[in-house]
């Protein structure tokens, strides 16, 4: 009875998480409306494909293009290395960025023949961008065309006066994982339902370095089974690295106990197969809880499953929302879970929106409680970093004192399309924090 109550809870949670999903796509905006937020889908490493006509790409691509943000993304500079031999010479540089006064985007450009020119243009809709070119003698030479076929794949394509093409290129993105970015899928879970092998192509392409997922049940992962599931996500350039896992808990009766760590013991096991790092959980009855005797309760719990965790090799943590922050007792739940569980065996994954939500500084509880926060959610109110409420900088100075090992990018409000605000947040921990 115990163990079908849980699961009860398990169905009652899944649904509510799914509702909040449906909510943030149905509230999304479906274009991207400001020419300088459209300019930023060309931020990021690209490479050339094999050819114009696929967007598959050789061991040595036959370009390179790195495009770094300028002043507040609404400019970049933009660097383009062709392979000569076994080396790749420096042939384009420009500066590219949008001009508020004309609405237009410009582009300052020199060859590595010592030929400057000057582009003017702008995005006709989300995917299309034509800029025409001319020569410091005011002759025309070029109009350069890009078409998006999605946030990791444009073709661009260069035509004479005449209208005659001179060149074809398609480049993919390529974003490096030096600085070790994960995502949390929920942030994509309708794409990872309807095509989980593109989804997670993509995620690859934009430089994501890992994923942690939510969606454990009855021994699989989007209907795949924990080695099926490992082999789709490191076939994709990509580590299975940790995972939300829901089991509440047991009611005060021994064989409810019993049943609850079979129930760990088996969960624990298929992520150990997956090769899965870190394992966390969050509770939903806080609201129900009323007393400290309640709080010990859970505290136990955790520690419990901390411990069968540690047996396997994986780290167990516990995900905060806004919950942990009333007072029982006159004792913060979030401090009482941090003061009463074992750290041998409970750390704790901040979720940095949720704390800024509840009007606590998540700074404070990294000097309080130094390395116990393995993991943070880096999430916004809006696109990553779009709020201006959050001061992530900040926060990231004390990533060491907190113990951090495990960033998790994590989008759920989209005022873009999804992939624009899933692009949009690798580009703001990589450039702008980490």
């Amino acid at each position: 009875m115990a163990h079908n109550l849980s699961i009860l809870r398990f169905t009652n949670k899944m649904i509510l998480l799914l509702i909040l999903i449906g909510t943030s796509t149905v509230f999304a905006q479906t274009n991207i409306p400001k020419q300088a937020d459209r300019l930023q889908q060309y931020l990021g490493f690209w490479v050339s494909s094999i050819d114009h006509t696929t967007d598959s790409i050789g061991k040595t691509p036959l370009i390179k293009m790195n495009n770094y943000p300028k002043i507040d993304n609404t400019a970049m500079s933009v660097d383009v290395f062709h392979k000569d031999g076994k080396t790749y010479n420096h042939t384009l540089t420009e500066l590219i960025g949008y001009d508020a006064k004309t609405d237009s985007i410009f582009a300052l450009g020199k060859s590595a023949q010592g030929d400057m020119f000057l582009g003017k243009g702008g995005f006709t809709s989300d995917t299309d961008w034509i800029m025409r070119d001319r020569d410091f003698t005011g002759k025309e030479t070029m109009t350069v065309t890009f078409d998006f076929k999605n946030q990791t794949d444009v073709h661009l394509k260069g035509v004479n006066p005449q209208n005659k093409i001179l060149w074809q290129t398609r480049y993919i993105k390529k974003n490096p994982k030096d600085k070790n970015i994960g995502i949390q899928l929920v942030s994509v879970h309708k794409q990872m339902q309807q095509n989980p092998k593109e989804t997670l192509k993509y995620l690859d392409r934009m430089g994501y370095s890992y994923i942690e997922t939510f969606v454990y049940k009855d021994h699989s992962f989007y209907g795949l089974s924990p080695l099926d599931f490992k082999k789709l996500v490191e076939d994709n350039n990509l580590k299975f690295t940790g995972s939300m896992t829901f089991y509440d808990l047991p009611s005060d009766d021994g064989q409810a106990w019993k049943e609850a760590m079979q129930w760990w013991r088996e969960c624990i096991e298929d992520h150990k197969q997956a090769g899965v790092e870190y394992l966390t959980i969050s509770n939903n009855q806080i609201k129900e809880i009323t007393t400290l005797s309640e709080l010990k309760r859970y505290a136990e719990y955790y520690n419990a499953i901390g411990k069968l965790c540690k047996e396997r090799g994986i780290r167990f943590a516990y995900h905060n929302h806004s919950d942990e922050f009333k007072t029982i007792e006159n004792k913060v739940v979030y401090d009482y879970f941090l003061e009463n569980t074992d750290p041998e065996y409970v750390s704790f994954q901040a979720d940095l929106y949720w704390m800024h939500f509840s009007k606590v500084d998540p700074v404070d509880y990294f000097k309080k409680y130094e390395n116990r926060f393995i993991s943070w959610h880096v999430k916004d109110y809006k696109e990553l970093g779009q709020s201006g409420k959050m001061d992530f900088e900040l926060y990231f100075k004390y990533a060491k004192t907190a113990g951090l090992k495990y960033t998790v990018a994590e989008v759920e409000a989209f005022n873009y399309p999804v992939w624009y605000s899933i692009n949009s947040a690798w580009n703001y921990l990589y450039f702008n924090i980490l």
